[in-house]
């Protein structure tokens, strides 16, 4: 960063940092023990959209480097998402899945169409709750939609995501922009 940046207040964008995921195991062990939400076993990895024969190369590689079927789609935004499955308690097999999948994904030159990775919960109760990486910002937050009728029209339990956040602050580096806290409705893995 140079002397006319710092005097404008520009600063150099956090670099990603995706050996954070790896400090998911520890986060649900937290998260179960204080909170009751239990790994669902599901992870997803969002992308901004690739077109053609790019996009099925990522499909095919993503699919040899797994050594399992990944599911593919794409939400009503036009972002695409990979869908990572393992039994509840194989956190770790998870994450390195979401690793592998974005590391690929940025060597192969599509880092910039990174946008995040999540993780997701469930309560006794039944309540979903995502753990959501911001490959850009390598911060997390906590994504907590309502569900039932009341979470009919997209609302989110703003509360309980700012009770994971405290719960989660000394495993996880969480995104202290608030705003920044984007909600994921139908996120594959929620």
């Amino acid at each position: 960063m140079g002397f006319l940046d710092a005097i404008l207040g520009r600063s150099k964008p956090v670099r990603p940092d995706l050996d954070r995921l790896f400090a998911l195991p520890s986060a649900a062990v937290t998260l179960q023990a204080a909170a009751g939400f239990r790994p669902t076993g599901l992870g997803s990895v969002c992308f901004a959209s690739v077109e053609g024969g790019a996009f099925r190369g990522i499909q095919e590689e993503v699919r040899d480097l797994l050594g399992r079927p990944a599911e593919f789609s794409q939400d009503e935004y036009g972002y695409s998402w990979m869908l990572a499955r393992h039994g509840p308690e194989d956190i770790a097999g998870l994450v390195n899945d979401l690793h592998t999948v974005n590391s690929s994904l940025e060597s192969a030159g599509f880092g910039p169409q990174l946008l995040c990775s999540l993780m997701g919960f469930r309560d006794d109760r039944g309540r979903p709750l995502a753990l959501v990486y911001l490959y850009k910002r390598g911060t997390f937050y906590p994504f907590a939609p309502l569900t039932g009728p009341e979470g009919a029209a997209e609302k989110r339990d703003n509360a309980l995501e700012l009770e994971i956040r405290a719960v989660l602050a000394d495993d996880l580096e969480t995104e202290p922009d608030l705003s920044r806290w984007f909600p994921v409705w139908g996120a594959p893995g929620l």
